[in-house]
């Protein structure tokens, strides 16, 4: 047996350690998860799921009211083309060259007047997915503000579309079929889209004051900051009224001009009503 001493190793060596205090050997901390302001990958991806869902649920609600209301048109969609038709003379001058075409402008009448008629739910339904996003205090004001808001809207996009058919068309339409001298006939598919379109974005062109009032409630504009840029907005104004109007004579560019004009000095007005005091921002 060998007898030959070994070194001793002291009691508290026998295996090297690093301090507590000092990093080497140390496993590295996992990487950051946080986002925005500190908020977790997990917690922004929940409130993301969070907006979603109710994002669905809002969708789900006004795609059934619409679903309902357009149901509903059917029963007075005829009139409603007959009604369309009288600034073109009515519907003994238009023709349909397509077996499908009746069908498709009942659709299209049917789903307008369906829109008109659900205009309140959805516009309801659009400002009830914001209010999450609200503090405390502008909840209080959604809550207080939002059935005139609904009732706004819906009177604004009624107006643009009462003016089309009222105001426009009337001018419109002789001057389209009588330029040149030649006679045309109007064909019912091309004739409702026309009129349904026209009728559809100018009342949606109507709905401007009351984003303008949103966009400013964001402290995004202001009301002085809009009349500051007033030459610019008319220049806009001009170019949009020459791309929208249906003819090219300066007469209708004039009467869809107006109105717009109109509306962006209320939505001044409305932008005064909308942007917060300086001690609430």
């Amino acid at each position: 047996m060998d007898s030959t001493p070994h070194p001793s190793v002291p009691a508290g060596n026998s295996a090297p350690r690093n301090p507590a205090g000092s990093s080497a050997g140390r496993a590295a901390p996992p990487p950051s998860t946080t986002g925005l302001d500190g908020m977790t990958v997990r917690e922004l991806w929940e409130g993301l799921q969070e907006h979603f869902n109710e994002l669905r649920k809002r969708l789900m609600i006004i795609v059934a009211v619409l679903f309902v209301t357009t149901f509903g048109s059917f029963y007075f969609a005829a009139p409603l083309i007959s009604w369309l038709a009288k600034p073109a003379g009515g519907t003994s001058k238009l023709i349909a060259l397509e077996v499908t075409e009746n069908m498709g402008v009942f659709m299209r009448v049917s789903m307008l007047s369906g829109l008109i008629l659900a205009l309140p739910v959805v516009v309801y339904e659009i400002l009830a997915f914001v209010l999450p996003a609200l503090n405390e205090n502008e909840r209080k004001v959604f809550n207080r503000i939002a059935p005139l808001v609904t009732a706004i809207a819906t009177l604004l996009f009624i107006g643009g579309a009462a003016f089309s058919y009222f105001v426009l068309l009337p001018v419109s339409i002789p001057f389209l079929t009588n330029f040149l001298g030649i006679t045309t006939t109007l064909r019912l598919g091309s004739y409702l889209n026309f009129v349904t379109g026209l009728m559809f974005w100018l009342g949606v062109g109507f709905e401007t004051p009351i984003v303008i009032y949103f966009l400013a409630r964001l402290n995004i504009v202001t009301a002085s900051g809009l009349l500051k840029q007033w030459r610019i907005a008319i220049v806009i104004i001009a170019i949009a009224s020459a791309m929208i109007t249906p003819t090219v004579d300066p007469v209708n560019m004039s009467l869809m001009m107006a109105p717009l004009i109109a509306l962006f000095f209320i939505s001044v007005l409305f932008a005064r009503f909308g942007q917060k005091p300086r001690s609430e921002s």
